[in-house]
């Protein structure tokens, strides 16, 4: 044979198709487990009855819901011994369900949200230090939000999600740290990234973390 002749080797076109074909179905059957997988982790999230024996959390810690009628105490939301207590002031016995969890949701979330404040308070600036292209503080504010942890506006204000208290502080950590690089970067650019895994070099598994419980969070 001649070095300069080349020989080029090609399946048939029967086989090669087949191949195609092959790779599509296995492909399909990936995304349809997946898919799948998916609707079974949101069918055990059920919506919230506010009763007692229900789980809640805080920090990342699990916590058996008790409510509690008492006319003689004041009503009230605390943590004890694995326990998140809620005492309402009149009997709750001969209330239909829809009318308990009115009485009950509110106390929980006016809680959560007096947690979130102080705890995201505390990790902003314990965080700042390492945002060393932040100058001040910024400010945040709380509000409730579907499918957001935080936001960043242009001027640098901070929007967290009170549900995110119910994460542990690193996952706290990695969201507020996500937003303060936004003030530097205000898009999800390159920069941006390498930026934020210079503050947290971490952040991708606290990231996988969070989202592994966000429908149990989020779900009220």
């Amino acid at each position: 044979m001649h070095p300069d002749q080349r020989v080029v080797a090609t399946a048939p076109k029967e086989a090669s198709e087949q191949a195609i074909h092959e790779a599509m179905l296995k492909r399909a059957r990936w995304i349809w487990q997946n898919l799948q997988s998916f609707a079974e982790q949101k069918n055990h999230v059920l919506p919230k009855r506010y009763i007692s024996g229900e789980s809640q959390f805080y920090l990342g810690r699990r916590y058996v819901l008790k409510v509690i009628s008492d006319p003689e105490q004041v009503m009230s939301v605390k943590l004890s011994r694995g326990k998140l207590n809620v005492v309402l002031r009149q009997d709750s016995s001969g209330m239909t369900e829809q009318q308990r969890a009115s009485k009950v949701k509110p106390l929980i979330d006016n809680w959560y949200q007096q947690k979130a404040k102080a705890i995201f308070h505390e990790r902003l600036n314990e965080l700042l230090p390492k945002a060393t292209w932040v100058t001040g503080i910024p400010s945040f504010r709380i509000m409730a939000m579907k499918k957001q942890w935080g936001s960043c506006s242009a001027k640098g204000n901070l929007i967290l999600n009170p549900h995110l208290v119910k994460a542990p502080k690193e996952c706290i950590d990695y969201v507020i740290l996500h937003e303060l690089c936004h003030i530097a970067e205000h898009n999800h650019s390159e920069r941006f990234w390498r930026l934020l895994t210079q503050v947290m070099p971490n952040w991708k598994a606290v990231k996988d973390k969070l989202d592994g419980m966000a429908e149990q969070y989020l779900n009220e």
